[in-house]
């Protein structure tokens, strides 16, 4: 009765990955290399920093709106070309704000770039669900790692040549870095999506409202990383630290986060699901706590454990997607999944916020490490809903 399907080769597999995560890679370093060319922008164009953060906010803007659409496109166009597409024109907008000559050229840029990085996350991930099927979740926590990479070198590359030529320049040769990856994605990825293979396939996962909870889950989990970190600085302030070892607490938690979406994606294989969400997300509350009530040195000390935590659910759930989306929907799924992480990471600090200022930064953490224990009920509840066992328990 089932039809008989060639089980993808190892190498295949591994090329898939590769070029997932090299598209992963670039991207997150896209949307992070503004960060280190606000002040030039700011210095050139006599921008506020309410100006700043609006202009910061049109690539991310457009990125999370555009992610649903990206999936739905490539249901007509086929996955590979709309995410090569999509990285064409993430490169096309840096080389145009690399010629705007005013504010409003810079903002229409941004847009463009936000746009074509819209097609990374739903895309890149179905490509890496479809190569290695019922195994995906290992291999989209190695994906999920890749964008850490990108994060850590694209902004650092920037700075390195703004050294020596303009931004002007420094962004066409960013650019340019866009167009090369690319060619390499539609070398390495082979072609999936599209009309032609909608086919019916067999269902990794459970039952109905599966993906609900999924998605609450990493809304909530997306909540506490930035709204914790939005405070991080102030809770090391008042413990006396300076702005250099404030920014190499960052750099801890940073480095703790990378090998947290490395080793969980695999160890949700093992240990399954439940298990990985209730030690990252009670780990997650407990490090928080244990970072707000510590001296400063022990502090930094717990910065890297709690950068694995926070981090490492994110790697476990988005694993989970295609295990959760309907026969043939895994694009559209995983463009939601990211649309509502991304959306939550944006809005989330906030709401936090709003405690902060009522009760100071420290009360504002506290608030971010118990939303952390409001994933652990969705996760019981999330656990009958998947037929997938742990593999090597």
């Amino acid at each position: 009765m089932k039809a008989a399907v060639d089980p993808p080769s190892a190498s295949r597999q591994r090329r898939v990955l590769f070029g997932a995560g090299f598209a992963h890679a670039l991207h997150d370093g896209y949307t992070d290399a503004i960060y280190v060319l606000l002040p030039l922008w700011q210095a050139e164009f006599g921008l506020s920093f309410s100006a700043l953060a609006a202009l910061r906010g049109l690539y991310s803007g457009t990125m999370a709106a555009l992610q649903i659409p990206a999936g739905r496109l490539s249901e007509r166009l086929g996955g590979r070309a709309v995410l090569v597409g999509g990285t064409l024109l993430a490169a096309l907008g840096y080389a145009l704000a690399g010629l705007s000559g005013g504010l409003v050229g810079l903002g229409l840029a941004l847009v463009v770039g936000g746009a074509g990085s819209a097609t990374q996350h739903p895309l890149a991930s179905t490509a890496v669900s479809d190569a290695y099927g019922s195994r995906a979740r290992g291999a989209l926590g190695t994906y999920n790692f890749t964008g850490d990479l990108g994060k850590a070198a694209l902004p650092a590359l920037v700075a390195l040549m703004l050294a020596s030529m303009s931004w002007r320049s420094a962004v066409w040769v960013v650019a340019a870095i866009g167009a090369i990856t690319a060619l390499v994605v539609w070398a390495l990825i082979p072609r999936f999506g599209g009309p032609k293979e909608k086919a019916p396939k067999a269902v990794r996962g459970g039952g109905r409202g599966g993906f609900g909870l999924l998605l609450s889950i990493g809304i909530f989990d997306s909540s506490v990383r930035m709204g914790f970190l939005t405070f991080l600085p102030f809770i090391l302030q008042a413990k006396g630290a300076d702005l250099p070892l404030i920014g190499f607490a960052f750099t801890l938690a940073f480095l703790g986060g990378a090998a947290g979406k490395f080793a969980c994606g695999w160890l949700g294989g093992h240990l399954g699901v439940l298990s990985t969400v209730l030690i990252t997300e009670i780990g997650t509350a407990l490090a928080i706590l244990a970072v707000v009530a510590a001296p400063l040195d022990m502090a930094l000390i717990l910065l890297p454990l709690l950068g694995v935590m926070m981090n490492g659910t994110s790697s476990v759930l988005y694993g989970t997607v295609p295990e959760l989306a309907a026969p043939g929907e895994e694009a559209r799924a995983f463009a939601l999944f990211y649309t509502g992480t991304i959306a939550s990471g944006a809005l989330s600090p906030v709401l936090y916020g709003f405690v902060g200022d009522l009760a100071g930064p420290s009360w504002g953490a506290v608030s971010a490490a118990l939303v952390a224990l409001v994933t652990c009920p969705l996760a019981v509840a999330l656990a009958p809903r998947l037929n997938i066992a742990p593999t090597n328990a």
